[in-house]
């Protein structure tokens, strides 16, 4: 498997722990009443602002895993990964492991620096792939 594979690997992991993360404690918050409901009605309880933070961070990693995905498979496909595209890889999957933690703490402006290095990342990866 190239790096970049398992880059992506581990990072849908992430994806998966960071969906325990937000779901143990929305559930708890919500209740089930309203979590195992079709939800056509806003909670009558707010989660916490811990909690709502970490589904923010939840839905950032879906879209960024989107275009991750595509470099990825792109790069492997094209059968160009370099130290520069593994680099980037690694770099996305650090660069997503610090998001969760300084979004939840709601660091500012470190969390946005922080998408912006895994961003980077990811398009450096897509450029070398048209290279």
């Amino acid at each position: 498997m190239t790096p970049e594979l398992t880059a992506l690997t581990l990072a849908a992991l992430l994806q998966a722990i960071q969906y325990l993360l937000y779901a143990i404690p929305a559930n708890l918050e919500l209740g089930p009443g309203y979590t195992m409901s079709a939800r056509d009605r806003e909670p009558s309880r707010q989660m916490s602002d811990g909690t709502a933070r970490l589904g923010r961070a939840l839905s950032n990693h879906f879209e960024g895993l989107i275009l991750f995905t595509i470099a990825c498979v792109a790069v492997t496909l094209s059968d160009q990964s370099t130290p520069l595209t593994a680099a980037c890889a690694w770099t996305y999957l650090a660069a997503r492991m610090a998001y969760v933690p300084a979004y939840y703490l709601g660091l500012r402006p470190g969390r946005s620096l922080i998408w912006a290095v895994g961003f980077l990342a990811t398009l450096l990866m897509l450029l070398a792939a048209l290279v």
